[in-house]
C-alpha cells in the first residue's frame, strides 16, 4: 500500500474509532459528543473543504467537492452532526476505493514504465563512461552488461546474448541476438555482454516512443469521457439550484412546511446528486482497457481508439510483414539425380559471391561454411542467373530464361513463388522454391476476425497478382488487390471507407514506410511494430509491438468488454441517482441512505470497471 493511501486510511479509521466512541458512552452533555464528532469531522474530511475553497477562488465552483462541504455544513447547521460525519467517512472510502482501482489498473502498465534506461555506458576515450542515455551520440558504442536494459537503438558490433523482451512485446520468450543483428532499447540483456553501435539518439529510440504513447494516451478522450464531462459540467449547476429552490420555496408557499425538514430533504439531494460513479468508473474502465492491451504486447495511442475498436467493421490489411514473414526463404527443394541437400550445396556455392537476396536466401538455407577454393569460375548473367564451376562441375542457377539460353531441358515449376532452376554439367537436377511465408498467426487472426463480426477483411499489397491470390485463397480472404501503389492502397481505402456504415469502423494494419499514407487515412491505423517501421509506427494509432495480427482480434474483444461495462455503468448510475433523487426530494430517505447511495454506486461501478483487467494473455495455440 502506497504512502497516500495508507495516510487516507489511517484517518478513517481514527474517524470511525471517534464516532463510536460517541455512540458507546453516554456523556452528560451533548456537547461532548459533538465535539467528537466535529474532530471526526475535520479528521476525514478537512482536505476536501479545503479542495472546495481552494476551486471556489479558481472559479471552479460545481464540483464534488462543493457538494460535499455545503451538505456537511448544512448538516450541522440543522444539527445532524452524525450524519455530517458519515457523509466525509463514506465519501473518504469511495475515494480510497478508486485510489486502490487506479492503482491495481495502473500497474498493468507500469511494466513499461520499467523500461526506461536509467543509464548507458559507452565507449569514450578507451574508457567506459556511465552516461545518461540522451548524451549519447549516434555512431557511439555502448556496452551492455548481463542483466542491464539496452538504453538505446542500435546494432549489434560484438558478442552474442539472449534478450528479454516482454517489456516490449508481451511475449516471454528469449530472442537470441548476435553480430549485426538490430537491438531495441527497453529489452533486457539476459546474459552475455553486448557492444552495440548506437543507431537512434534517445528521444528517437523505441523505448522513448512508448513511453510518449502510454504517458500520453489518457490526453486523447473517447466520446464516452467527453459525454461525461459535458453531462457533469452541465448537471452538477442544475442539481444544486434545485436544491437551494428545494430548501427554499416550500416553506414559503405551504402552510405546515418546516424550514429544518425541506433543508434537510436539500442536503440529502446534494449528497445523492454528485456524479462520482460516472466522473471516476468511465476514466477508470478505459484506462483498464488500455492497460489490459497493454499486458498482450499492443499499445493503444488513446481511449478514443480502444472505443473505437468496438465497432469495426472492415479490416484492411498488407500482405508482406504483415500477414507474411518479410522474410524470403527457401520453402522447397526438388532436386533430380540428386539429393536436398546437395542441389543445395551447389547452387549455394554458384551464388556465393553474390550479394542478391536470392543468393542470400540460398546461402542462409545452406547454414554451412562455403570453402572458396572449391569454386574455380564465376561469371553473373544479366537478368537470368549465374555461371560457376564448383568442385570441377559447371552449375547453373537462376530462371527459365537461363535454362532456355543454354538449352537446357528442364521440367517447369508451377508452384507460387520464385522458382530457382539448377542445371549440373548440362543436364537438369532441380528446382528450388524461394518465397515469403504466410504467418501461422496470421490464419488464427482472420479465423478470429470473423469470429469477431468482421464483415470484411481485405487485403492490398504491392506484390504480384499470382502470389497475392495465392495468399489471398489459404487465408480465406475476402477480397485483396494485388501490384499496388502507395497511392493506390490511399485510393481503394478511400473507396472502402464508403462501403462501411455511418458508426462503422475501418482498420488498416501494415508495417512499411509505404503504408504511413493509408495508416493516418484509415479511421484506425494499426502497426506492425516488431518489424514495422518508424514512419509507419508514428502514423498509426494502435501499434502491436509482437509481429502478430491476431493480437488485434484480442484488442477488439477488449475493446468490446470496455464499451460494455462503461454501458452498464453509465446507465445504473443514472437509474440509482434519479431514484435516489425523488426519494430525497419526497423526504422519504435519510441523509444516511443518500451517502449510502452515492458512495455504494461509486464503488460498485469502480468494481464493475475492475473486471477489464481480468483478460488474461491469449496463448498461443
Amino acid at each position: 500500500m502506497n504512502h497516500k493511501r495508507k495516510k487516507q486510511l489511517i484517518k478513517i479509521m481514527i474517524s470511525l474509532l471517534l464516532v463510536v466512541i460517541s455512540l458507546l458512552f453516554q456523556f452528560n452533555e451533548e456537547l461532548y459528543h459533538n465535539i467528537l464528532y466535529i474532530i471526526a469531522y475535520i479528521i476525514v474530511g478537512y482536505d476536501i473543504v479545503l479542495k472546495a475553497i481552494r476551486n471556489i477562488l479558481k472559479g471552479k465552483v460545481f464540483d464534488e467537492n462543493f457538494l460535499m462541504t455545503v451538505a456537511t455544513i448544512g448538516a450541522f447547521c440543522i444539527g445532524e452532526f452524525p450524519e455530517a460525519v458519515a457523509v466525509m467517512f463514506f465519501y473518504q472510502v469511495g475515494e480510497l476505493f478508486q485510489s486502490y482501482a487506479v492503482d491495481k489498473s495502473r500497474k498493468s502498465v507500469s511494466n513499461l514504465m520499467d523500461i526506461r534506461p536509467d543509464y548507458a555506458n559507452v565507449y569514450r576515450k578507451s574508457e567506459v563512461e556511465r552516461v545518461s542515455p540522451d548524451e549519447v551520440n549516434i555512431g557511439e558504442i555502448i556496452l551492455v552488461k548481463p542483466g542491464e536494459k539496452i538504453p538505446l537503438d542500435g546494432i549489434v558490433v560484438e558478442g552474442e546474448s539472449m534478450l528479454n523482451t516482454e517489456a516490449l512485446t508481451g511475449e516471454a520468450v528469449p530472442r537470441k541476438v548476435s553480430i549485426n543483428d538490430e537491438v531495441l532499447s527497453g529489452c533486457i540483456n539476459n546474459n552475455g555482454i553486448l557492444k552495440i553501435k548506437v543507431e537512434k539518439e534517445f528521444e528517437e529510440s523505441t523505448v522513448s516512443k512508448i513511453l510518449d504513447l502510454v504517458e500520453n494516451a489518457s490526453s486523447r478522450k473517447s466520446k464516452s469521457e467527453n459525454f461525461i464531462s459535458k453531462f457533469a459540467k452541465i448537471y452538477t449547476p442544475i442539481v444544486v439550484w434545485i436544491a437551494v429552490l428545494l430548501a427554499g420555496i416550500p416553506p414559503l408557499i405551504m402552510k405546515d412546511a418546516i424550514f429544518s425538514d425541506w433543508l434537510y430533504r436539500a442536503l440529502s439531494f446534494l449528497v445523492v446528486s454528485c456524479p462520482c460513479a460516472l466522473v471516476i468508473s468511465i476514466p477508470l474502465s478505459f484506462f483498464g482497457g488500455i492497460g489490459a492491451a497493454s499486458k498482450i504486447g499492443v499499445l493503444i495511442k488513446g481511449s478514443n481508439y480502444l472505443e473505437s475498436l468496438a465497432s469495426t467493421e472492415i479490416i484492411v490489411c498488407d500482405k508482406t510483414g504483415t500477414l507474411t514473414e518479410g522474410v524470403f526463404k527457401v520453402q522447397k527443394i526438388k532436386p533430380i539425380g540428386y539429393s536436398d541437400e546437395d542441389l543445395l550445396r551447389y547452387a549455394s556455392y554458384a551464388e556465393s559471391f553474390s550479394n542478391h537476396p536470392i543468393s542470400l536466401s540460398l546461402k542462409q538455407a545452406y547454414g554451412k561454411e562455403i570453402n572458396e577454393k572449391l569454386i574455380t569460375k564465376t561469371q553473373e548473367i544479366s537478368g537470368k542467373g549465374v555461371l560457376g564451376e564448383v568442385d570441377g562441375k559447371k552449375v547453373l542457377v537462376g530462371n527459365e530464361k537461363l535454362m532456355k539460353e543454354y538449352n537446357i531441358k528442364f521440367e517447369k515449376n508451377k508452384e507460387v513463388g520464385t522458382i530457382i532452376y539448377v542445371a549440373i554439367n548440362e543436364k537438369f537436377a532441380g528446382t528450388i522454391l524461394i518465397a515469403d511465408k504466410i504467418k501461422e498467426d496470421s490464419y488464427k487472426a482472420v479465423s478470429s476476425f470473423k469470429n469477431n463480426g468482421i464483415e470484411k477483411i481485405v487485403m492490398l499489397t504491392g506484390d504480384r497478382e499470382n502470389i497475392s491470390e495465392s495468399v489471398a485463397n489459404a487465408l480465406n480472404l475476402d477480397e485483396y488487390h494485388a501490384e499496388l501503389l502507395p497511392q493506390d492502397k490511399v485510393s481503394f481505402v478511400e473507396k472502402l471507407m464508403t462501403e462501411k456504415s455511418s458508426n462503422g469502423k475501418l482498420i488498416f494494419i501494415g508495417d512499411g514506410i509505404n503504408d504511413a499514407p493509408v495508416l493516418a487515412l484509415s479511421d484506425i491505423g494499426v502497426a506492425m511494430g516488431g518489424l514495422g517501421s518508424d514512419a509507419a509506427i508514428e502514423a498509426a494509432d494502435v501499434v502491436i509491438m509482437t509481429d502478430e495480427p491476431s493480437k488485434l482480434s484480442n484488442s477488439i474483444q477488449i475493446s468490446k468488454k470496455t464499451m460494455r461495462i462503461v454501458r452498464q455503468n453509465i446507465i445504473f448510475a443514472i437509474t440509482v441517482k434519479v431514484g435516489v433523487l425523488i426519494l430525497s426530494a419526497l423526504g422519504i430517505t435519510t441523509m444516511w441512505i443518500a451517502v449510502f447511495a452515492d458512495v455504494g454506486v461509486s464503488i460498485l461501478a469502480i468494481l464493475n470497471a475492475l473486471r477489464i483487467l481480468r483478460i488474461k494473455k491469449t496463448k498461443k495455440e
